[in-house]
C-alpha cells in the first residue's frame, strides 16, 4: 500500500468517528495507543528480537484476537496496566482511556493499524500521517488543543535563523507536540552530512524538553519516535516536569520555543467555607531577575537560564512582555544588558490557533558576564502593519518570511542592511534601533512599529470581507482576554 493510500485510509476512519462525536484529538490520542503496540510486537520478532517491556498478557496479540464487549473491557485493563510501566512505554501511556466506546469501530482501526508493517515504513510516511492529525486537531478549536501546536512555516523561519549544528543540544521547556525538535532534526539532517557518531547524537542526546500535559507530552513523544528521534525502547527525552519550577540541570546550546499563551501563572485551592479560589503563583527561583506571577516573563527568564554562555535562543512572545511596566521593564533591561538581544519579528493576527493572539519572536545571544551591556542594538522587522492572514482562507506560508530570513542573514548577522529610510523608504520593514535609543524609551519599550496602517489611509486597499471579519474576532477575543484578567484579579481571584 503506498503512501497516499496509507493516509487516506487514516483519515476515512477519522472523518467516520467524527460522525458518532469522537474528536480528532480524542482519535490521535487511540492511535497512538495501537500504533505503539503494534510497533512494540514488531520490534519484539527477528530481525530485532527487542523487548520493549510490555508483558505478553497485553501485547498486540492479545488485543488483536478479541472482539464485543471483550475487546472494550481487555483495551480498558490493557490501557491502565502498561500507564503503570517505566519509561517511554509508561509516559506513552500514562493517564490512558479509551474514548472509542464502540467496540465494532475500535477493532476496525486495529485491524487497520495491523495490516502494515510500521517498524520498516520510511520515517516520511509514518511522518506525513502523524503531523497531518496534529495539525488538524489543533484545528478544532474548541478542544484547545491549537496552543500546543505552533504553526509549522514559523518553526521552519525560526530554525532558519537559528541554524542548529550537529553535535550541539537543543532544547525546548514547553514542548507541545514536538514541531521545535522535529524542524531542527530536518535542518541538521538536510543541511550536513552527518557520519555515524553525529548520527547517534542527533538521535538519542540532541533533544530535551518539558512538557507537563500527560496527552501532548504523549503525541510529542510519539511524534518524535515516528520522525526517527529517540527510540521506542529508550529512555524519553521529554520531562513531565513544570520547567518553571527550578534552575535547569544542564545548559544547552539552543533552546527554541512557544511558551504557553496567557499572562498569569494560578494554582486552585479550596478555602475553609469550601469553595474553590484561585491564586497567583510565583515561582521562588534565585537565578531569576525578578519574582513575578507572569507566566510568559517567567520563561523569558527561565530560557535565558537555559543557555550556555555560547548558547542561542528564539522564543516566541506576547505584546505585553516587550511593553509592560514593572517586572516587564525589569526581564527587558536584564535581557539588554546580559544577551545580545540582536532581533525581533513583529507577528500579525491569524497565524495562531489561538485566536486574538500578538506576538513576536526574540532572538538572542547569550553571553559570559560582563561590566558593559551586551545588546549594542536591536534590528526589528515588522511583519504585522498591513499584513492580513487567516488560517483557512490565507494561512501563514513558510515563502511569505523569506524576506525576513534573507535580511536577518543567518550566516553572518552582523552584516546587515536596513530597508527603512526616513525619506526614501518610510515603509521598509527592517529597522535598527540602538542600545541608548532603547533604553531611553519609556520603560525601555520594545514595543516598537513605525509603518503608517494603510487601512487607515487607502479605503480602496481594504482586504477581503472574511479577512477582515477574522481581524475583527482576533481584536475582540483578544479584548475579552484582558478583560477576564482584570475581572479576575479585582476579584481576588474568586470564582
Amino acid at each position: 500500500m503506498n503512501t497516499a493510500t496509507i493516509v487516506q485510509k487514516i483519515w476515512s476512519y477519522c472523518d467516520v468517528l467524527r460522525d458518532v462525536g469522537v474528536s480528532y484529538g480524542d482519535y490521535l490520542e487511540q492511535l497512538t495507543y495501537l500504533l505503539f503496540l503494534k510497533m512494540a510486537d514488531e520490534y519484539g520478532k527477528p530481525p530485532y528480537n527487542r523487548d520493549i517491556g510490555i508483558p505478553k498478557e497485553y501485547a498486540w496479540p492479545e488485543l488483536k484476537k478479541r472482539r464485543g464487549a471483550e475487546l472494550e473491557y481487555f483495551y480498558v485493563k490493557l490501557l491502565r496496566e502498561l500507564g503503570k510501566q517505566k519509561g517511554m512505554l509508561g509516559q506513552i501511556f500514562t493517564k490512558a482511556q479509551n474514548k472509542i466506546q464502540d467496540p465494532a469501530m475500535l477493532y476496525r482501526i486495529i485491524d487497520m493499524i495491523d495490516k502494515e508493517q510500521w517498524a520498516i515504513m520510511g520515517t516520511d510516511i509514518k511522518g506525513v500521517i502523524y503531523e497531518g492529525l496534529l495539525a488538524k486537531n489543533a484545528e478544532d478549536v474548541k478542544s484547545g488543543a491549537g496552543q500546543y501546536f505552533t504553526p509549522r512555516p514559523l518553526i521552519r523561519v525560526m530554525v532558519e535563523c537559528v541554524r542548529p549544528e550537529p553535535g550541539k543540544t537543543i532544547a525546548d521547556p514547553a514542548c507541545g507536540t514536538g514541531g521545535f525538535f522535529l524542524g531542527a532534526y530536518d535542518f541538521i539532517s538536510q543541511h550536513y552530512r552527518l557520519n555515524k557518531a553525529q548520527k547517534e547524537f542527533l538521535k538519542f542526546k540532541t533533544f530535551y524538553g518539558n512538557e507537563i500535559v500527560a496527552n501532548t507530552r504523549r503525541l510529542a513523544l510519539m511524534n518524535m519516535l515516528l520522525h526517527g528521534i529517540g527510540d521506542i525502547d529508550a529512555e524519553p527525552s521529554i520531562d513531565p516536569t513544570d520547567a518553571l519550577i527550578a534552575p535547569p540541570e544542564q545548559t544547552f546550546d539552543y533552546v527554541l520555543t512557544n511558551p504557553p499563551f496567557g499572562k498569569k501563572s494560578s494554582i486552585t485551592i479550596t478555602n475553609g467555607e469550601g469553595k474553590a479560589e484561585k491564586e497567583d503563583f510565583t515561582y521562588n527561583r534565585q537565578d531569576f531577575w525578578v519574582t513575578t506571577s507572569n507566566k510568559q516573563l517567567n520563561f523569558v527568564q527561565h530560557v535565558r537560564s537555559m543557555l550556555k554562555t555560547t548558547g542561542k535562543a528564539a522564543i516566541v512572545v506576547p505584546d505585553n512582555v516587550l511593553f509592560e511596566g514593572g517586572a516587564g521593564e525589569t526581564v527587558r533591561r536584564k535581557l539588554l544588558e546580559t544577551t545580545d538581544l540582536h532581533t525581533i519579528l513583529r507577528l500579525p493576527t491569524g497565524i495562531f490557533y489561538a485566536q486574538g493572539v500578538k506576538a513576536n519572536v526574540l532572538f538572542f545571544d547569550n553571553r559570559p558576564a560582563a561590566k558593559e551591556p551586551q545588546t549594542r542594538e536591536v534590528w526589528f522587522y515588522d511583519y504585522r502593519t498591513n499584513i492580513h492572514h487567516t488560517l483557512k482562507k490565507k494561512p501563514l506560508r513558510f515563502e511569505d518570511l523569506q524576506e525576513f530570513i534573507e535580511l536577518y542573514n543567518p550566516e553572518n548577522r552582523h552584516e546587515r542592511k536596513e530597508t527603512w529610510h526616513p525619506e526614501k523608504n518610510p515603509n521598509g520593514r527592517w529597522r535598527k534601533f540602538s542600545y541608548e535609543e532603547i533604553i531611553s524609551r519609556d520603560k525601555a519599550s520594545l514595543d516598537i512599529l513605525w509603518l503608517k496602517d494603510a487601512n487607515l489611509t487607502d479605503l480602496d486597499n481594504l482586504p477581503e470581507p472574511e479577512v477582515l471579519a477574522e481581524e475583527i474576532i482576533d481584536n475582540v477575543e483578544a479584548a475579552l482576554a484582558h478583560f477576564r484578567e482584570i475581572v479576575s484579579e479585582l476579584n481576588n481571584g474568586y470564582e
